[in-house]
């Protein structure tokens, strides 16, 4: 077998640039320091348990709910990805943009069919669905951008949970 022909399989099975389903991994490892540095460990290890899923993902904004929250919700493993995605906007956005959002849009979650309605009162006073956005700005240090919530997003039907 020639040299060359080996290093363009090789070069096929191991991509030199790290990815993680479309994110690219440093951004990840960047919103997960991020994630850290402000108390966000639950939601931390949730987005890096996606590691074995197959979901494409994108730039996006996730809502995140504190530690206190998370363990109060009864997220089923086998709806982790489900709830990630329910809790991102598919789009990276800095609080300054949402503000920009007036009371009543819908924004499309990362979930299909899945709408998070702004409320929109301020700075001080802006709500997501029924959670209140209580640290912005998260994300600093990469594409991925999210925001500290105080509670789980609600949704019409969740599936994510054990009924």
């Amino acid at each position: 077998m020639a040299p060359w022909f080996l290093f363009i399989l090789v070069s096929a099975l191991f991509p030199l640039s790290p990815q993680v389903h479309g994110l690219n991994y440093t951004d990840v490892q960047a919103a997960v320091t991020d994630m850290r540095s402000k108390s966000y460990y639950g939601f931390a290890i949730l987005l890096q348990m996606l590691n074995s899923t197959s979901q494409p993902y994108r730039s996006l904004t996730f809502l995140m709910p504190g530690d206190s929250q998370l363990s109060e919700s009864p997220i089923s493993v086998d709806h982790l990805e489900d709830f990630l995605i329910s809790h991102a906007v598919t789009t990276p956005l800095l609080f300054n943009d949402l503000l920009h959002f007036p009371t009543g849009s819908l924004i499309p979650s990362g979930a299909e069919n899945k709408m998070i309605r702004i409320n929109n009162r301020g700075r001080a006073n802006f709500f997501v669905n029924n959670a209140h956005i209580v640290t912005p700005n998260i994300c600093q240090n990469s594409y991925i951008k999210c925001h500290g919530i105080d509670t789980v997003i609600q949704y019409e039907n969740s599936s994510y949970i054990n009924s």
